[in-house]
């Protein structure tokens, strides 16, 4: 027989139970938090027929998208989690209360190619807010904000949320005579992290078919800086020249205002006006998050307003706002640079029961108790030698062990081991349930992230 390496695809993250149990730990947060401020979970197919997920295709949706074919049937890998939704409120509508509050945590595929903190297969956490004919602004505060308490729960300190706004590009664009390149600026600006403001401007004229000085009018606009209030203050000179730029600039003034509101310090948000976001269905304000000291991976969070999404599958108005966390790719920022902390439970349980006699029944007793307790507790059954049984405690990296041998059933007690400190104790099952849940509700309530 032939065997096969065993080998992983290019783009596609496995992990080893410690890290995996770390990456669940994150999630466990970001469902916390999202259920803390009324979000309901939501769960929908990885596969869904290509015209539904391409309702809005084309660019780089189209070029990436994994796409086959079934007997019959055309069919495609979810994009991202704000399609799928918008088809599933469409078809739900009238089974839905509005606004409509959901998260969802899932896998999502994109044929690009595999670099660093890029993968083809990952998890994104995303939280939308979708409304009936109208969706007030402060649901566009309000979704950072949410953020910001996500990332902090999760450990994380500096970090900077970017909010723009698209209304008041496509007035700038318009008073400045670009409207019918608004959206290929808007997506050529959007890489100037990523390629520099030299390259950005060649691409204006080369691409595009720019003058140059349009193209540093535009380069100009998106080089206004400083504090929030700042940036704000210096737009408001170009008001008067252009409705869609001052309703723009209404909205990210009340986001800016609301997100102060929302208990955001300013250290972690700020107006940056080169903030675009690819995706041609956003309508309004817009979000990106990167890691301050990471500047290089990009985004590890971004969404924004869009009310036009759902027009491709019901004749109602249906605006929303989101915003999505690139789960895997902070995951592996955070794995690379040494970020995730050692203190997080990543042990299978919380305690093991070794029994040292050929008698299980006691050994049985005991692990239903813990499990009763509320401790995860794995019996171990195996017929080996103490040092291996104990080697196995360690490799699994369990924080307590139970030893049941002839002295402790004639005793009626446990042997408790802390597998930390190497202390012991011999207790009755409830005095060892409570010392070991000392432990586990401290180190359950340790942050995944240090910085």
């Amino acid at each position: 027989m032939n065997r096969v390496k065993p080998r992983t695809l290019s783009g596609f993250m496995e992990l080893l139970p410690e890290d995996q149990m770390k990456m669940e730990r994150m999630m466990q947060i970001l469902r916390e938090t999202y259920a803390l401020f009324a979000f309901t979970p939501l769960d929908t197919p990885v596969i869904e027929a290509a015209e539904v997920l391409l309702a809005k295709g084309g660019g780089e949706t189209e070029k990436q998208i994994y796409r086959f074919e079934k007997g019959d049937s055309d069919l495609a890998l979810r994009f991202d989690l704000t399609v799928p939704l918008a088809k599933y409120v469409a078809a739900h509508y009238a089974e839905l209360a509005f606004p409509f509050r959901r998260y969802q945590i899932g896998k999502v595929y994109r044929g690009e190619r595999a670099q660093r903190g890029r993968f083809r297969e990952f998890y994104q956490a995303d939280i939308d807010v979708i409304g009936d004919g109208k969706l007030d602004i402060a649901n566009e505060a309000e979704i950072p904000a949410i953020i910001y308490t996500a990332f902090s729960r999760l450990g994380l300190k500096r970090f900077k949320i970017k909010v723009n706004n698209r209304k008041l590009l496509n007035g700038f664009y318009a008073m400045n005579g670009m409207s019918e390149k608004s959206q290929d600026i808007m997506r050529t600006v959007d890489k100037l992290d990523k390629v520099g403001e030299v390259k950005v401007k060649q691409m204006l004229v080369d691409e595009l078919s720019m003058i140059p000085s349009k193209a540093e009018n535009v380069l100009d606009f998106m080089a206004i800086c400083g504090s929030n209030a700042e940036i704000l203050e210096r737009l408001e000179c170009y008001r008067g020249m252009d409705e869609t730029f001052d309703c723009g600039l209404d909205e990210l003034r009340a986001v800016t205002e609301h997100l102060s509101a929302f208990g955001v310090p300013e250290e972690n948000f700020s107006v940056d006006l080169t903030i675009a976001r690819g995706l041609d269905y956003y309508t309004g304000t817009v979000y990106e998050t990167e890691l301050t000291d990471y500047p290089e991976i990009g985004s590890v969070c971004s969404g924004g307003r869009y009310d036009n999404l759902a027009e491709y599958y019901t004749d109602r108005q249906l605006p929303g706002v989101g915003i999505s966390i690139g789960l895997t790719r902070l995951f592996y920022v955070l794995q690379e640079q040494k970020l995730l902390s050692d203190e997080v439970m990543t042990a299978p349980c919380d305690v093991l029961v070794i029994p040292m006699t050929e008698n299980r029944a006691p050994a049985i007793a005991a692990a239903t108790a813990m499990r009763a307790a509320g401790l995860r507790c794995q019996l171990y059954a195996e017929q080996r030698k103490f040092k291996v049984k104990m080697s196995y405690a360690d490799k699994i990296g369990t924080p307590f062990t139970v030893l049941l041998g002839e002295d402790e059933l004639a005793e009626g007690v446990l042997t408790v081991k802390n597998m930390e400190t190497g202390e012991q104790r011999k207790l009755k099952d409830e005095e060892a349930a409570a010392w070991i849940w000392e432990t586990v509700r401290r180190r359950n309530a340790e942050a995944p992230i240090r910085e």
